[in-house]
C-alpha cells in the first residue's frame, strides 16, 4: 500500500550486494542489443544509458532527496527503529485485541493498563507519528528561502560594522546558536529543536492517557476549567513562573488549552517538514479563518456566504484537539488507526518477505519477451508493487530503478520510459484489493463495506492499466521495439513453482473481504499473521525438515481441534484449567483454523532454534532484510549469526515493523493535518454555505460541477499526498456533488480519488514523473507531459463512471446506489445496456485514445485523423459527458433542454463511436497494407 503512503527505506538502510541482488535473476544483461533492430544511432545512446543505471544506493538517495528525509546512523537510527517497532506493535495489538490493553497470563491473571477510549487511542497513534516525523525530517537544511535571507544578516553586518564589531560578533554567535539548535544541512543529525518537539509530542499523549477524568470534565466545562500550567507541572511550575516573569503569561494558562494549542502547532510543524510548506499553509489558513472569519460581512458580494460567527481560541482548540468527530483526532485519524496502518504494515511485511522482487520477476517472465516487453513488464510490476506500497513516488523510484534502464536500452526514449513508470506507478492507489489510504477513508465517509469499494474500483483500474498497455504497445510497434530474449528472463513455470506462496496473502485477503465478509481490520490482521506464518514456515522448510515440520503442525492443529471439541477452549487454555461449553465439529475446526497461523509460527521457530543451520531453498527475503541482518550480526561481533535463518526471520519481522512505521509516519501526519479542515468546516457551520456557493457557481450544471472538482483535485493535489487531497475535497465539494446530482456517493468519492492520483503526474508539480525523470535522466517537464498523456484515460474514465455507474457495477443513484447482485445480472434489459455496453465501450475507447496519444495504429495517424480518433474515444467512453454538456449549453441559450431518453442516447452515441473507430481503423489498416511501415528512424523523432 496506501498510501499516499509506501515502503520507503531510509538512507542508512540502503545498499545491497550486487552479487546477491535478487533482480539479477531476471535478465542476463538488461535487454537485447539495439543493433538487432536498427542502425539509427540509438544503440550507442542506449549503451551509454547502461553506464548510468541507478544502483540501489542511488535510488535510495533519490527517494531521500524527494522526501527530504534524514540519513541517520548510530543511536539516532536505533531510536527510530525502536520507536517504529513499538508503533507497529501498538497497532498490531489494536488489530488483534482492540482497545483493551490487558492479557490473561497463567498464574498471574489479568495484567495490563485496562481499556482506553478512542480519543486516547488516536492521541497515542498521532504522538508516535509526530515523534518519528521530528526525528526523520530536519527542521531545515539551510537551503530554504527564509534560511537564505537570514544567512545574509551576518555578512551584511560585517560589511557595515566590521569583523571586530560587537554587533558582528553578536550576530555571528546568534547565527551559530540557531544553526546548532535547528539547522541540519547534511540531514544526518538530530537537533535540539527536534528533541523539544519530541518531548512535547510525548507530553500530549501522556496527558490524554493519564488525565482522562479531567478531559471528560473539560468537555462539559470548557478548557478554562482545567488546571493551570504551573499547577500541573508541580515542582517544575517554577519554570512557567519564570516565563511569566518576562511578560509571557504562561503560568496561569489552562494546561489542557496550552497542550492543545501546542499539539496543533506540532501537527502543523510536522506537516511542514514531512509534506511541505504548501499543505501547512492551507491547513493553518483554515485555523485562522475559524478565528477571524467573522470579519467577512454577510452582505459582501460572492464571499459573503463565508461569514461565520466569532469564536474564541479556547473553543477552537477544544474542537480541533479534544474531539473524535472532527479535528486532529477526527475521522481521518480514526480510519488510520483502524484500517490504514495495518494495511501499510501488510504491505511492508509482504515486500520484506521478498514478494516485491518476485512480482517484478514475474512481470518480466510473463511479458518481457513480447514486443515492447520491458515497458509492458514495467506496467505489471508497477501495478503489483503499487498494490503493496500504495505510493506513487516510492513505487516509481523502487521499481523504476530497475525497469526504466531496461526500457531505455530496448529503444524507448528516456522521457517515454520515465513516463511509463510514473504513470503505471500512480495507478497503484486505485488498484484493488489493497489500494491507497484514501480508499479506507471512504468506509467512514460514506459508510460502505470495503468489499463494495473493491468491486466498484476493479473495472476502472483494469481499464487504466489496459490503456497504458495499449499505448506502450503502439509506441513499440511505431518505433520497432522488440522484447527481451527468452534466455534473458526466468522461466514462468519455474518461477511460479518456487514462489507461488507469495500469492497466498493476497488471495487470503480477498477471501476474508469478499467471501467471509470480515471487517477490514480483521481481514488485514489475519492476512498479516498468515504472512508471518508463511515466512516462518518457508524459513524452516528444507529437504531434511519438511516431513517432521509438516507433521508437527498437523499434530498440534489436530490437538487444538480436539481441545475445542472437548473443552470449548484451546489446548493451552485447557492445560491451565480453562473450560467453556464444548463446541461442535465444524465450529471446532473453524476455531482451530484461527489459531493455525500461531501454531505454524511457533512450530517453525522451534525447528529454527533446534536446527539453526537449516537449508531453506525457498527463503528469499528482501535484500534490505539481509543487509540489516548482516549489520546486526556485525554490531554484536558475531558475523556468523547472519547465516542463521532464526536470526534472519527475527530481523525480517523487526525490519517489516520498522519499515511500516516509517512509511506510515507521513500518512498519519497527513491525515492528522487534513482532519483540521473538516473540523473547521463543521465547527464554524461553513459547510452548508460553501455548498450553496459551489452550486451557485456551477449554475446547476453537473458537468461544470464535475469539471470544477477535477480541476480543484489536480491543483490541490500537486505535491500533496492523495489522501490529503481526498479529505479536503470531500469536505468542501462532496456535499455539493451529493446534493446537486443523482451520482452515487461511491462514484463521487472515486471521482475525487482518481483526480487526486492524477495530480502526481500532472505538470508543473508532477512529483512521480519528476522522480522517474531523475532515474531516466530525461527532461522533467517533458516526462511529466508524457506521463499525463499516457494517463489521459484516467481523466476520462472518472467522468464515464460518474455519469454511468454501471461501469462501477453499481445500480441506482445517490445514497440508494448499491453493488450489483446476481438478480441484476440476470435482468438483461438492465444489465446489457447499462453495464455490458458501457464497459465494452470504455475498453474500446481507451484503444482509440491510445491511437490519439501515440499517433499510430497500423501506420502513422495524421493530425486530422487523431482528432477523429479522439471523438470516437469520447463517444465510446463518456457519451453522457457530451450529452450533458450539450444539454447545458442548449438550456442556457433557451433552445432545447431535453434531447430524448438518456439511456437510448447513451447506447446510440456509443454505437456511433464504435462505427467511427471501426471505419478509422479499417482505413488505417488498408493504408498500412498499401504503404510500407516507416522506419523507426523516421517515426521516432
Amino acid at each position: 500500500m496506501t498510501s499516499d503512503t509506501d515502503d520507503r527505506r531510509s538512507g542508512d538502510e540502503a545498499g545491497t550486494d550486487p552479487e546477491t541482488n535478487a533482480r539479477d535473476r531476471v535478465v542476463a544483461d538488461g535487454g537485447r542489443d539495439g543493433a538487432d533492430r536498427n542502425d539509427d544511432g540509438r544503440n550507442d545512446a542506449a549503451d551509454a544509458d547502461d553506464a548510468d543505471v541507478l544502483s540501489d544506493e542511488e535510488a535510495e538517495e533519490l527517494l531521500q532527496e524527494i522526501e527530504r528525509k534524514r540519513s541517520l546512523s548510530g543511536f539516532a537510527a536505533l531510536f527510530v527503529s525502536i520507536v517504529g517497532i513499538a508503533f507497529s506493535l501498538y497497532q498490531m495489538w489494536l488489530a488483534a485485541r482492540g482497545f483493551t490493553f490487558e492479557v490473561d497470563l497463567p498464574l498471574l491473571g489479568e495484567v495490563g493498563v485496562g481499556q482506553l477510549q478512542l480519543l486516547q487511542i488516536n492521541a497515542v497513534h498521532v504522538a508516535f507519528a509526530l515523534v518519528l516525523a521530528f526525528v526523520l525530517f530536519p527542521p531545515t537544511d539551510g537551503s530554504g528561502a527564509v534560511a537564505r535571507r537570514l544567512g545574509r544578516v551576518v555578512p551584511a553586518t560585517r560589511a557595515r560594522f566590521g569583523a571586530d564589531s560587537p554587533v558582528t560578533r553578536g550576530a555571528t554567535a546568534v547565527r551559530g546558536g540557531v544553526r546548532w539548535a535547528a539547522v541540519d544541512g547534511d540531514r544526518n543529525r538530530v537537533t535540539p529543536a527536534d528533541l523539544v518537539c519530541v518531548v512535547l509530542s510525548v507530553a500530549t499523549a501522556q496527558y490524554m492517557v493519564t488525565e482522562w477524568s479531567e478531559i471528560q470534565q473539560l468537555r462539559v466545562l470548557g478548557l478554562a476549567a482545567g488546571r493551570s500550567v504551573a499547577e500541573y507541572l508541580g515542582p517544575f511550575g517554577v519554570l512557567a513562573e519564570a516565563v511569566s516573569a518576562v511578560g509571557i503569561p504562561l503560568a496561569d494558562v489552562s494546561y489542557p488549552f496550552f497542550l492543545g494549542a501546542v499539539g496543533v502547532l506540532l501537527v502543523l510543524e510536522a506537516t511542514r517538514r514531512a509534506l511541505g510548506l504548501y499543505l501547512m499553509l492551507i491547513v493553518a489558513s483554515f485555523i485562522v479563518y475559524a478565528r477571524y472569519g467573522y470579519f467577512i460581512a454577510p452582505d459582501t458580494p460572492v464571499i459573503g456566504v463565508l461569514s461565520i460567527t466569532e469564536g474564541s481560541w479556547a473553543n477552537i482548540i477544544q474542537n480541533l484537539w479534544y474531539n473524535t468527530e472532527n479535528g486532529v483526532f477526527g475521522i481521518p485519524v480514526t480510519v488510520s488507526v483502524q484500517f490504514i496502518y495495518i494495511f501499510i504494515l501488510f504491505g511492508a511485511f509482504l515486500e520484506m518477505s521478498g514478494a516485491g522482487q518476485w512480482f517484478i520477476d514475474l512481470a518480466y517472465a510473463a511479458t518481457g519477451t513480447r514486443r515492447g516487453g520491458p515497458a509492458k513488464a514495467s506496467i505489471l510490476a508497477s501495478g503489483f508493487m503499487g498494490m503493496i506500497s500504495g505510493s506513487s513516488i516510492a513505487n516509481t523510484v523502487t521499481t523504476g530503478a530497475f525497469t526504466i534502464p531496461l526500457m531505455k536500452k530496448s529503444g524507448y526514449r528516456p522521457e517515454f520510459a520515465g513516463a511509463v513508470e510514473a504513470s503505471a506507478s500512480s495507478g497503484g492507489q486505485i488498484l484493488p484489493p489493497v489500494m491507497g489510504a484514501a480508499a479506507f477513508l471512504m468506509i467512514e465517509f460514506i459508510g460502505v463495506p470495503f468489499s463494495d469499494i473493491i468491486i466498484a474500483a476493479t473495472i476502472p483500474a483494469i481499464v487504466f492499466f489496459f490503456g497504458v498497455w495499449v499505448m506502450v504497445h503502439l509506441e513499440a510497434v511505431r518505433t520497432d521495439i522488440g522484447g527481451l530474449d527468452r534466455s534473458e528472463v526466468v522461466d514462468l513455470g519455474a518461477h511460479l513453482r518456487i514462489g507461488w506462496f507469495y500469492l497466498l496473502p493476497i488471495g487470503l485477503l480477498l477471501f476474508y473481504l469478499l467471501v467471509e465478509r470480515l471487517t477490514v481490520a480483521r481481514s488485514a490482521w489475519f492476512t498479516l499473521v498468515a504472512i508471518m506464518a508463511l515466512v516462518a514456515f518457508v524459513a524452516a522448510y528444507g529437504p531434511r525438515t519438511r516431513v517432521p515440520l509438516v507433521g508437527a503442525i498437523v499434530v498440534l492443529a489436530a490437538a487444538q481441534v480436539a481441545s475445542y471439541l472437548l473443552t470449548g477452549v484451546g489446548a493451552l487454555a485447557a492445560a491451565t484449567g480453562g473450560a467453556e461449553a464444548a463446541m461442535g465439529p465444524v465450529e471446532a475446526v473453524f476455531a482451530a483454523g484461527g489459531d493455525l497461523g500461531t501454531i505454524v509460527v511457533l512450530v517453525s521457530l522451534a525447528f529454527l532454534l533446534v536446527r539453526p543451520r537449516i537449508d531453506a531453498p525457498l527463503l528469499d527475503l528482501d535484500a534490505a532484510v539481509d543487509d540489516t541482518t548482516e549489520r546486526v550480526a556485525q554490531s554484536v561481533g558475531r558475523p556468523a549469526l547472519a547465516r542463521l535463518n532464526a536470526v534472519r526471520y527475527g530481523v525480517f519481522v523487526g525490519k517489516s515493523m520498522d519499515s511500516g512505521a516509517r512509511t506510515a509516519t507521513e500518512v498519519v501526519v497527513a491525515v492528522a493535518a487534513a482532519g483540521i479542515i473538516p473540523g473547521v468546516v463543521s465547527a464554524t457551520g461553513l459547510g452548508p454555505n460553501l455548498t450553496a456557493l459551489i452550486r451557485t457557481t456551477a449554475g446547476g450544471s453537473l458537468v461544470l460541477l464535475l469539471v470544477f472538482t477535477a480541476v480543484a483535485s489536480i491543483i490541490l493535489g500537486m505535491g500533496m499526498p492523495t489522501t490529503v487531497t481526498y479529505i479536503i475535497l470531500v469536505s468542501l465539494l462532496g456535499p455539493a456533488i451529493a446534493q446537486s446530482s443523482d451520482i452515487p456517493l461511491l462514484a463521487a468519492h472515486l471521482f475525487i480519488l482518481y483526480f487526486g492520483v492524477i495530480a502526481d503526474i500532472t505538470p508543473p508539480v508532477a512529483v512521480a514523473a519528476y522522480a522517474a525523470s531523475g532515474i531516466a535522466k530525461s527532461d522533467p517537464f517533458q516526462t511529466g507531459v508524457q506521463a499525463f498523456s499516457l494517463s489521459l484515460n484516467k481523466a476520462i474514465v472518472p467522468f464515464a463512471f460518474a455519469l454511468t455507474p454501471g461501469i462501477l457495477l453499481l445500480r441506482g443513484s445517490g445514497e440508494s446506489a448499491r453493488v450489483l447482485t446476481f438478480a441484476d445480472v440476470t435482468d438483461v434489459a438492465y444489465f446489457l445496456p447499462e453495464v455490458v455496453i458501457p464497459v465494452a465501450g470504455v475498453f474500446l475507447g481507451v484503444v482509440a485514445l491510445g491511437v490519439t496519444v501515440i499517433g499510430f495504429l497500423y501506420r502513422t495517424v495524421g493530425a486530422g485523423e487523431r482528432a477523429l480518433y479522439a471523438v470516437a474515444a469520447l463517444l465510446l467512453m463518456a457519451p453522457m459527458l457530451l450529452l450533458n454538456a450539450v444539454t447545458d449549453v442548449l438550456g442556457v441559450v433557451g433552445i432545447l433542454t431535453n434531447l430524448g431518453e438518456p439511456l437510448v442516447l447513451d447506447v446510440g452515441m456509443r454505437a456511433a463511436g464504435g462505427v467511427l473507430f471501426a471505419f478509422l481503423a479499417f482505413r488505417n489498416r488498408r493504408g498500412a497494407d498499401e504503404k510500407p511501415n516507416p522506419t523507426a528512424a523516421t517515426t521516432s523523432d
